[in-house]
């Protein structure tokens, strides 16, 4: 008896149905990342989950299919209850919100926007106190150690601090060591040095470029500076079904996230085990685009994420 082989359809790139895709995103998104090429090969990997350590959750009607609430858990580990909806009376209301669909709002539904990844979990993890929008090591830290323990395959931190933080690199060391992929946004502040935790050893690091491959003025510079991704007027989901566009590092880093997880499910498609952190890295950066002076440098890191690249490399990603 034979074997029973999967067949799949020959295509060479897939456009999302949803209307402001084209309008406001094929640019970044193909234009800039090639994701309609990636897309063909893989859309995500519907057990796959992806959290993001953030201010917390919204309901969004184009969102809303792609949340992951586990019941009883602790979602909302700054106020440490079950209830991780981002209620804080400031300016930050709806980051979370924002981050995440970047990632992974609803695609292909005939409605707003597209997300990087079509399928998978996203699992919302808020860190920011609800009086006041606090974020400390503490909550931070346990975010990350409770996303591995729910099965999170990729963490995204769009969030920072100035200082280095052993407690909390205790967190993402281990993580990473458990196989989970940590993505962070390098900080907004135009300088060079990134911001803590994308300058951990264990993260990837993201900064900006606008629609010419220029990096942002606002994105910060370093070393430690991995990859780079759109974040410049990026389009996202805002509270009460509304949508915008949103500037900085924090939308660029769940750009390569997503880059990551599409990475992810096709080669667990492929190889039937998910690949180790080193992999995704190596992966992720030897298909960049290179921007700014030859080789890594510090604006652009090894460049520009390319989902395109990575999909078809067959000697970094998919050997």
């Amino acid at each position: 008896m034979q074997p029973n082989y999967i067949y799949k359809p020959l295509q060479t790139s897939i456009a999302p149905n949803d209307p402001l895709y084209h309008l406001y995103q094929e640019a970044q998104l193909n234009g800039l990342m090639g994701l309609e090429a990636a897309w063909a090969t893989s859309t995500g990997d519907p057990s796959l989950i992806i959290a993001v350590v953030d201010t917390g959750y919204l309901p969004h009607q184009d969102m809303d299919s792609r949340w992951y609430r586990p019941q009883g858990v602790k979602l909302d580990v700054a106020d440490n209850d079950p209830d991780p909806t981002d209620n804080i009376p400031s300016n930050s209301r709806g980051h979370g919100l924002a981050v995440a669909s970047v990632l992974g709002a609803a695609t292909n539904n005939t409605l707003g926007m597209a997300g990087v990844t079509w399928q998978g979990k996203i699992l919302p993890l808020k860190v920011a106190r609800s009086s006041d929008g606090l974020m400390t090591t503490t909550w931070i830290a346990q975010a990350v150690d409770r996303a591995v323990s729910l099965g999170a395959k990729v963490i995204n931190l769009s969030l920072g601090g100035p200082d280095q933080d052993p407690a909390l690199e205790n967190s993402l060391g281990s993580a990473r060591g458990q196989g989970v992929v940590l993505v962070a946004a390098a900080g907004n502040d135009g300088i060079d040095g990134i911001r803590y935790p994308a300058r951990s050893p264990s993260v990837i690091a993201v900064g900006s470029v606008n629609q010419d491959k220029e990096k942002s003025r606002f994105s910060n510079c370093g070393e430690e500076l991995d990859l780079v991704a759109p974040g410049e007027m990026v389009l996202v989901l805002l509270p009460d079904d509304k949508y915008g566009q949103g500037s900085g590092t924090s939308f660029a880093s769940p750009m390569v996230a997503g880059v990551a997880a599409l990475y992810m499910s096709a080669y667990r498609d492929r190889y039937r085990n998910w690949p180790t952190p080193d992999q995704v890295y190596q992966c992720l950066a030897q298909t960049a685009e290179d921007l700014g002076p030859r080789g890594h440098d510090t604006g652009y890191g090894f460049g520009l994420v390319r989902a395109d690249r990575v999909m078809a490399d067959t000697t970094y990603c998919f050997p």
